[in-house]
């Protein structure tokens, strides 16, 4: 319980900061059906948007001035392989055993002979890259998206993927087996740096575009998880996923 014990407490604290005023919506910009609570919900991606404006971004560039690349790309190879377990049950859970069978495969490949995982040895080899979580899994079961809801320091999500976010973090089992604290921190952070830095310039592309950032995100976020979901069920490839969520 101390990952959702961790989660409750990160998302009060977000709350508990933009809790001095909601923003407002743009003039011009139609409301969603979708994001009934977009007032506050705007307030919470503007304080995301100032912490990695002034903490994440910063710690990513420092972070690829000292690494070179091909250590970079291991760490993000070991972090994918750890996380092809989880797809697994996932994609078990959601009645797709074969694909299931290919992740493991994907972890034994990876890191019998990827050393651990730093090398990626099962994409070349015809053992494609698969992307499952609770959220998904909980949609395809039936459960209801429910109103989009920005989560302090998480960012997009719904009220089907807050739970599947609890879900995904207290079934973390590398939480369950560090018991030190520093090196369960250090672990944890060089995890979020390493996923802010495979999405290092598309905020720079977004930044730099005449659009509502908050509304192309929200707009582009429900699109995927519909993806995601109706490609679990049936494959139905009718909507194009065309944001990827910078934690994953």
């Amino acid at each position: 319980m101390y990952l959702l014990a961790k989660l409750k407490h990160i998302i009060l604290l977000g709350l508990i900061t933009t809790m001095v005023g909601c923003a407002s919506i743009p003039a011009g910009v139609a409301p969603s059906p979708n994001d009934p609570w977009e007032p506050f919900n705007r307030s919470v991606f503007e304080f995301n948007e100032g912490l990695d404006s002034y903490v994440l971004k910063p710690v990513v560039k420092g972070y690829r001035f000292v690494l070179p690349e091909f250590v970079r790309d291991g760490i993000y190879n070991f972090f994918s392989n750890y996380s092809d377990i989880y797809t697994a049950l996932q994609n078990l859970l959601q009645g797709k055993p074969s694909l299931a069978f290919s992740d493991l495969m994907r972890v034994v490949v990876n890191t019998t002979f990827g050393l651990g995982g730093l090398i990626d040895m099962a994409t070349p080899g015809g053992l494609p890259k698969h992307k499952e979580d609770w959220g998904q899994t909980f949609g395809v079961w039936g459960l209801p998206s429910g109103p989009y809801v920005v989560l302090p320091f998480f960012g997009p999500s719904t009220v089907r993927d807050t739970l599947g976010t609890a879900a995904d973090l207290e079934s973390d089992y590398l939480f369950a087996y560090v018991k030190d604290i520093g090196l369960r921190n250090s672990i944890t952070g060089l995890r979020v740096v390493n996923a802010r830095n495979t999405y290092y310039e598309a905020g720079d592309l977004l930044d730099g575009a005449a659009i509502d950032k908050y509304s192309f995100v929200r707009d582009a976020y429900i699109q995927r998880r519909e993806y995601q979901i109706n490609e679990s069920r049936d494959d139905d490839e009718s909507v194009i996923p065309i944001y990827q969520n910078p934690y994953e």
